[in-house]
């Protein structure tokens, strides 16, 4: 245990700092501090000792050095040996225990609109991260704090060992504090190395281009997974601590075996999936793939219509949800051997209805809106790099497509081409989805030919084909789709098009009495 006598804080998050400054201050620790945290504290009735006047050096260079100075690192980095103290003692360097510190709010800066290159630079933090990586590198005998989540546990700690920290406390936030300084320099990397080199020579505004020369991201570990893909291979789940709203990352396990990789995602295709619709629906994936999926004004119909496009591909399924749970839907889940089930809560019935399924894994994901940064890329491993695309967040509805044909659909059309060209947008290459009143009845997905896509989806539909539209993920090389679903009974289309055959298709449709609507933007999903 290391006895705190002498505390710095300075902190951008002034988030508890007074309940913080009051148990330093009862436990008789010394507190040195600069500008508005120092204000605040003595605001709270606490004690507090101005840096300079502990360093007999003035803040210089409008604020830029003041924590830059032996009596400070010195008291930081100083080890509990003879020949440290007795170097400390001869330079008049008195030990400093705990470093509470938080940096400059650089990220929120560069996410304002309209930010200067002036501005960003401004709020990068020198002295902060110094002093952090002092402290922490001297664990041993130095207590360092970067969030303030973290004082609760502290002052317990003093409050339990006469203000006193052990040394796995120290390490424990040692390690996050390198952590902490390795992301703030990782996000200032990834700003500039965005920039053109002349945005060096301007204090105008400074809009970074969409990827970095240098990609640095930081990745926290969820947990630890029981295999990979394959029993032979490893995994685990990492979290991105700055992304918020709907995430199975972040979802909250209420039941059911450990989550496998192939779990993770087939969930993470289901609730991206879930999330474009506005009413509620249900989404059923297999594979990563949906096999059914619908929207309806309750939850407990669109599970059954959803379930019911596909009921063999359905077992083993992992189904996601837009809304609660109640007990009714409870009992239809209850029905089909199910993988997982996530969704945005459970009722208490119906989480006694699932919970006599004790295997079936149970998901609660976060419908939070707020900061979403970090959510805007997606990435992909391959051999010897990484794949970085900006996300598939783009969508045109079938309202704005382009009109092709001679003949134009009809309103119920529309709205199940919408809703088909929504589904067909998570479907795996070539895309074919047939739909009908707001709910799919057959998919065609992972083909080499789109031809044979569109002959899978109208064999899952059966006669449910007929009456139904369809949607393909990307434009008919040839007519032949568009005849095969005509014989079918699909009386309307939507797709991308952009062809070189978009005219011979178009007359295929016009010849077989269809609507076809042109997006002009695609959607594929390898």
């Amino acid at each position: 245990m290391v006895r705190i006598r002498r505390a710095l804080i300075s902190v951008s998050d002034k988030r508890e700092l007074g309940k913080l400054g009051s148990a330093l201050a009862r436990h008789g620790v010394e507190v040195l501090s600069t500008g508005g945290t120092a204000r605040l504290l003595r605001e709270a009735g606490i004690a507090v000792t101005d840096v300079a006047a502990h360093t007999g050096a003035p803040e210089i260079l409008d604020g830029r050095v003041k924590t830059l100075h032996p009596k400070i690192h010195g008291g930081l980095l100083g080890r509990p040996t003879d020949d440290h103290r007795a170097q400390m003692a001869q330079h008049g360097i008195a030990p400093i225990d705990l470093v509470v510190v938080n940096l400059y709010p650089f990220a929120e800066t560069i996410a304002r609109p309209g930010v200067t290159l002036g501005e960003a630079i401004e709020n990068i933090d020198i002295g902060g991260p110094s002093m952090i990586r002092s402290g922490a590198k001297n664990h041993e005998r130095v207590t360092v704090v970067v969030d303030p989540d973290d004082y609760g546990e502290l002052v317990a700690e003093l409050d339990a060992h006469d203000g006193s920290v052990s040394r796995a406390t120290r390490f424990r936030l040692a390690r996050k504090a390198f952590v902490h300084t390795a992301g703030y320099d990782g996000m200032i990397a990834n700003y500039l190395t965005a920039l053109p080199l002349e945005a060096g020579e301007t204090q105008g505004d400074a809009w970074p281009a969409p990827f970095p020369e240098v990609l640095t991201m930081q990745w926290v570990e969820g947990r630890t997974l029981r295999y990979g893909e394959n029993p032979h291979q490893q995994a685990a789940v990492y979290l991105n601590p700055r992304v918020l709203g709907p995430s199975v990352a972040r979802a909250e396990v209420l039941q059911g075996k450990e989550l496998s990789y192939n779990n993770y995602v087939d969930l993470d295709a289901a609730l991206e999936l879930v999330c474009e619709f506005a009413k509620p629906a249900a989404v059923v994936v297999k594979h990563t793939n949906p096999c059914g999926a619908a929207e309806s004004d309750t939850l407990a119909v669109a599970y059954l219509r959803a379930r019911a496009a596909d009921p063999t591909s359905a077992f083993g399924g992992v189904v996601a949800l837009n809304r609660p749970v109640d007990d009714e839907l409870a009992k239809s889940l209850a029905e089909t051997f199910l993988e997982c089930v996530i969704a945005p809560g459970f009722k208490e019935g119906a989480r006694a209805e699932l919970g006599k399924k004790k295997n079936l894994r149970l998901l609660a994901y976060s419908t939070a809106t707020g900061d979403r940064m970090g959510m805007g890329i997606a990435l992909r491993s391959i051999q010897g790099g990484l794949l970085v695309q900006t996300s598939d967040a783009e969508l045109r509805a079938a309202a704005d497509a382009d009109l092709v044909t001679q003949r134009r659909p009809a309103e119920a059309e529309l709205r199940d081409l919408d809703f088909a060209w929504r589904v067909a947008k998570h479907v795996k290459s070539n895309a074919i989805v047939l739909t009908h009143d707001g709910a799919t009845v057959g998919v065609g997905a992972g083909q080499m030919s789109r031809v044979d896509s569109v002959k899978i989806a109208v064999e899952k539909a059966g006669d449910g084909a007929r009456g139904a539209v369809l949607a393909s993920d990307a434009f008919f090389p040839f007519r032949d789709g568009v005849d095969a679903a005509a014989r079918a009974g699909v009386t309307a289309i939507i797709q991308p098009g952009g062809s070189v055959r978009d005219e011979e298709v178009i007359a295929a449709a016009n010849e077989q009495g269809l609507a076809m609507l042109f997006t002009r933007m695609r959607h594929f999903k390898h």
